[in-house]
């Protein structure tokens, strides 16, 4: 069965400090945040087991427009 997330809200991300690895802070759906060693935040999707499409920088966008955009995906993968 399958565990159902909490999305971050923008305070637990401002929150994150990085660590001597990589990070990723699940936000639901296929969707995540990667905290590198060097501080930087970046948004990831996981659309297979292995594979991942690179997003934006945290800051460079906002969180509900990524989430928007983890929807588009999963109905362009329902489709094909």
């Amino acid at each position: 069965m399958a565990v159902k997330t909490t999305p971050l809200t923008d305070t637990q991300i401002k929150a994150l400090k990085a660590t001597s690895k990589d990070k990723k802070y699940f936000d639901g759906g296929g969707l995540f945040l990667l905290v590198k060693p060097t501080g930087v935040k970046l948004w990831r999707f996981k659309y297979k087991s292995q594979y991942h499409i690179k997003r934006h920088y945290y800051l460079s966008v906002n969180t509900q427009k990524h989430r928007y955009n983890k929807r588009e995906n999963n109905e362009m993968k329902r489709e094909n």
